[in-house]
């Protein structure tokens, strides 16, 4: 890059065909997200400004970006945030990254829990992470509060800190422990999780950017992918109000594990909610009266 005159525009087909090459999955996001990044600017930004050349000290600290991301870094570990639900979360190597799919759960919860009126109640978020799931549910529904529980008190403190950001500190507690361990005294509206559910066997097939970066033990749940799903299944009816629910995100074919986990454990009413490549993605068990 050194002695040549690089615009946006320059830039950002040079990192196409960069990251293409590297066989990254989105080379065009990638590069503007990093570019606004280094910028400080939004991505509509780069588009009415194509002809505009970056300084030496951008172009070194792109050059930073792009080294990290040709290694499999995850992009939100390289600028530090994530969006989720049209909120903006920061991110760390301690927490998962928020994924789309996960909109799908928040969505769910969403439209089950009756809003516009006074006293929704408290909900709980097992493995809470960077927060994305309780905090979103927290912004659009004004009358919840929530708990949270995290076994990672690194994980635990990037949630607070995005909960200040937030606005939302005033309407959530935060636990430090093991699933449903420090809360298991309390009595909520419903409980929501996006648990490990990745099976042992299947850590090795998954992309560097996932294994090599994001914590393990926020992703791997046993030989089949269900352990937590049984301990949240198992113990969580006794915590959740009549009428509420447990909510909860899965992994390929584990809907009906779960379907008959519930029935097991003496669950009522069970939805499996598909995410948009028609894949279960969400399991709603309903409390029995």
């Amino acid at each position: 890059m050194a002695g040549e005159v690089w615009t946006i525009g320059k830039l950002l087909k040079w990192t196409e065909e960069y990251f293409t090459k590297a066989g990254l999955d989105s080379p065009r996001l990638d590069g503007e997200v990093l570019l606004c990044h280094v910028l400080n600017k939004e991505r509509i930004y780069l588009y009415v400004h194509f002809d505009q050349p970056l300084t030496k000290e951008e172009l070194a600290q792109y050059k930073v970006c792009i080294k990290e991301r040709v290694q499999h870094k995850p992009v939100a570990h390289i600028v530090g945030h994530k969006e989720f639900m049209g909120l903006d979360f920061k991110v760390n190597e301690t927490t998962l990254i928020p994924r789309p799919d996960t909109e799908i759960l928040v969505e769910a919860v969403i439209s089950r829990l009756k809003t516009g009126q006074e006293g929704l109640g408290t909900i709980a978020d097992i493995g809470t992470g960077s927060g994305a799931i309780c905090l979103s549910l927290l912004n659009y529904l004004p009358e919840l509060n929530a708990v949270t529980v995290d076994i990672s008190p690194e994980a635990i403190e990037v949630a607070k800190e995005n909960a200040e950001i937030l606005g939302l500190s005033d309407r959530i507690e935060f636990f430090q422990g093991d699933m449903l361990e420090p809360i298991k005294d309390r009595k909520f509206t419903a409980i929501v999780s996006n648990p490990p559910y990745i099976p042992e066997g299947d850590i090795v097939g998954l992309e560097p950017d996932v294994k090599d970066y994001e914590p393990i033990s926020a992703l791997v749940a046993g030989p089949d992918g269900l352990d937590y799903y049984r301990c949240l299944v198992a113990e969580a009816g006794t915590m959740i109000d009549d009428d509420g629910f447990l909510a909860l995100e899965i992994g390929i074919n584990q809907a009906k594990a779960l379907e008959s986990l519930g029935r097991e454990h003496g669950w009522g009413r069970c939805e499996i909610i598909k995410d948009l490549a028609g894949i279960d993605r969400v399991v709603i068990l309903w409390k029995q009266k």
